[in-house]
């Protein structure tokens, strides 16, 4: 399979993957105060975050646009067969719509697959490594394809938020709602499903949200990886609580750290802890 390229957009977090000609990350426009910046070009993700912190307002996210996928797609098909390309959820961004915009007209000669991630940050990501590993192991476009969709259906995230300003601009929460939340000093919590973010609940302490991203993992029997996402490359107090937690509900597992997309801080706020867990495709499949 390595007559296919991968293509994504800059709202990918990656973990383990590390620069690789099979992968091609088109970046988002951040628009942060006066600038106009590329997302993980012009600044890196832990960079944007302290400048969206710093920032008045909430930044706006232009996704790559048509004619830049169209480019991109001409570029990967001059040396490769077919193109998969993997996108932020379409409930969220419209990078899944103008990359499927710029597929059509190449449909005719060369397979590209335009896939929604149904994620965004670090989930998107995990999907994104999952494709890599499968360029060595699949025989076919087709089955490769099938492979990246099904393990959509593997990946869950929570995020835990230190402030609702976020959520009101993206229209995730109710302005009512946030009010009332910041006088009674609570917190949102929010789930990452069917590339919806939604709140789901909310705690009071960073504590209480340590307690609660234990209960999210605990919820799974066989984890095939796991990330905790923050908004610094440095593990935080909060962050240690948590792997110290963890470990020993998974002895011997390792939590690693990254953090939170740009693109996802400009959604939900610069202040953030998370959880993006890979269920094994054995126990989705339902397999012991």
């Amino acid at each position: 399979m390595s007559a296919v390229h991968i293509i994504t957009d800059s709202c990918a977090n990656f973990l383990h993957l590390p620069p690789d000609p099979r992968v091609t990350v088109v970046p988002n426009r951040l628009v942060i105060g006066n600038r106009t910046l590329r997302e993980g070009i012009d600044i890196s993700h832990e960079e944007a975050v302290k400048l969206i912190a710093r920032s008045k307002n909430p930044p706006r996210v232009i996704p790559p646009t048509e004619a830049d996928y169209t480019r991109v797609y001409n570029q990967a098909l001059n040396d490769h067969q077919g193109v998969v390309s993997i996108h932020a959820s379409r409930e969220i961004y419209a990078s899944w719509y103008n990359a499927r915009k710029a597929s059509q007209p190449l449909a005719a000669h060369s397979p590209v697959a335009v896939i929604d991630s149904q994620a965004v940050c670090t989930a998107q990501g995990m999907l994104v490594e999952n494709a890599v590993r499968l360029l060595d192991q699949e025989t076919s476009f087709e089955a490769m394809v099938r492979r990246v969709r099904s393990s959509i259906e593997r990946i869950y995230a929570i995020y835990y938020t230190e402030t609702t300003e976020f959520l009101f601009h993206s229209r995730i929460l109710n302005p009512s709602h946030g009010i009332l939340g910041a006088m009674l000093g609570i917190k949102p919590f929010l789930s990452l499903e069917n590339g919806i973010i939604t709140p789901i609940e909310k705690v009071r302490s960073r504590s209480q949200a340590v307690d609660r991203l234990v209960e999210f993992s605990i919820e799974f029997e066989n984890i095939e990886q796991a990330v905790i996402v923050q908004s610094r490359s440095a593990p935080t107090e909060t962050t240690r609580m948590l792997q110290e937690r963890l470990s020993v509900e998974f002895p011997g597992r390792d939590f690693p750290v990254t953090v939170v997309a740009a693109s996802m801080a400009a959604l939900i706020g610069p202040e953030v802890y998370g959880l993006v867990i890979l269920e094994s495709e054995d126990t989705a499949n339902g397999i012991p």
